[in-house]
């Protein structure tokens, strides 16, 4: 993992705006696996969407999997990511849009993203972090203060799905879940619908409870799988093991969707 250097005790940047671009020091380095300059899929408005590398868990239907090592990434730092983000961030703003974090995994590097998230927040951009949850630990409060919104994955409602879906443990995300609902922070959450594998309706169900129970849940995104990342997986030279799943119907997605409606949650 890149080395990081945290500000100095009692730094402040109320007199770094409103550029933004003086808002951590000194920079701090981190692995960026691509940009997308109009997202319109990863939060409110259009987007600046920054992937980061590196990823813990192995989702059997990750469309980047060239994104699960830091090395997949380019080295880059804090000041040079947000010089980028400076360029648009009077359309970004015009557009009601702002800046979204995804990977890979966010929270792979906190400070890093920590650092991105504050800058971003500096020049008056509304922030979101799209994150599976997994590391939710490493987002300490400093940084969830300066997230407008979070894009939490909760890829299944059982730890023998979870697991067989990611290789890791479901627990850590349902208590990130929990401890944004105490803080009160939007959330959008977001589920990948896998015939034959995400697509039991009493997970689901329970799933839907729990959404409904935290209060902090905007929304809901039933996303249908596809396979339009399987050729990264050959050029990895890694077994894809969906490979005959077929993306589900538009009939059974709907299905999924009333279940999240039926607790009174907006779902698309």
């Amino acid at each position: 993992m890149a080395s990081i250097e945290r500000p100095p005790a009692g730094w402040d940047t109320a007199a770094c705006r409103p550029s933004g671009l003086r808002a951590v020091r000194p920079a701090i380095s981190g692995w960026v696996h691509s940009t997308e300059t109009g997202g319109a899929v990863d939060g409110p408005g259009i987007r600046f969407v920054l992937f980061l590398a590196g990823c813990l868990l192995r989702c059997r239907y990750c469309h980047n999997p060239d994104s699960w090592h830091m090395h997949h990434g380019r080295p880059t730092t804090s000041r040079e990511v947000l010089a980028e983000i400076a360029r648009y961030a009077k359309f970004l703003i015009h557009a009601k849009g702002g800046v979204t974090l995804s990977g890979g995994e966010p929270l792979v590097q906190p400070d890093f993203t920590h650092a991105v998230l504050r800058g971003s927040k500096e020049m008056g951009l509304h922030t979101a972090l799209d994150t599976a949850g997994h590391l939710g630990r490493a987002a300490d409060d400093f940084l969830l203060a300066d997230v407008d919104l979070v894009l939490l994955d909760i890829k299944a409602f059982t730890e023998k799905t979870y697991h067989d879906l990611t290789g890791a443990a479901l627990a850590p995300t349902l208590a990130f879940a929990e401890r944004l609902a105490a803080m009160g922070k939007p959330v959008w959450l977001r589920y990948v619908l896998v015939p034959g594998l995400t697509d039991r309706m009493g997970e689901i169900s329970g799933l839907a409870d729990f959404a409904a129970r935290l209060g902090n849940v905007e929304r809901v995104d039933v996303l249908p799988f596809h396979k339009l990342g399987e050729f990264k997986w050959k050029a990895e030279g890694i077994p894809y093991t969906l490979a005959d799943t077929e993306p589900p119907t538009p009939e059974l997605t709907e299905r999924v969707r009333r279940i999240f409606r039926a607790r009174g949650l907006k779902a698309d």
